[in-house]
């Protein structure tokens, strides 16, 4: 077996602080529902807002069973967790730490609520993103690690003379 490696340390330490970030701000999003629930506005294109999203990514699925949800999520969390621990190079240990911490929060949601906690909301005019939350925002974080910053290492790597 494979010992742990200093990447696989990062990506763990990276997952934790992705779950407790996330994990914290919507328990203060939920215990400011009242102020929220008509939307708070932060800045113009930004509000606060207090949403439960039953389904995934902009509500597709949400008439699937959320025991169904959480199994399958469950299972990508694993696999990542496996890539994780077997992650040589940081920016890999980077995005699985992140796609981790922020899967297992939505997770977390999942299981204690029945759905997903979302409360950030962006618009544009009369035109809305849909609300999300810091798990989301980690998820994706860690997608465009994993996709662009390898990437970036390898051209400065080629241009060195």
């Amino acid at each position: 077996m494979k010992r742990p490696t200093f990447a696989s340390a990062v990506a763990g330490c990276i997952a934790v602080a992705a779950f407790v970030t996330d994990q914290a701000t919507k328990a203060l999003a939920s215990a400011n529902a009242e102020a929220l629930a008509g939307g708070l506005g932060v800045f113009p294109g930004f509000n606060l807002v207090l949403h439960r999203n039953s389904g995934v990514s902009f509500g597709m699925l949400s008439d699937v069973s959320p025991f169904m949800l959480v199994a399958l999520a469950l299972v990508i969390a694993a696999w990542l967790a496996v890539l994780a621990f077997r992650a040589e190079r940081s920016s890999d240990a980077v995005g699985y730490g992140l796609i981790l911490g922020g899967a297992l929060g939505n997770v977390a949601d999942r299981v204690r609520f029945g759905g997903v906690t979302d409360f950030l909301d962006f618009y544009i005019g009369e035109t809305h993103w849909p609300a999300f939350n810091l798990a989301d925002t980690a998820i994706f974080c860690g997608v465009v690690v994993l996709l662009f910053w390898p990437r970036r290492h390898d051209r400065r790597k080629n241009a060195a003379p």
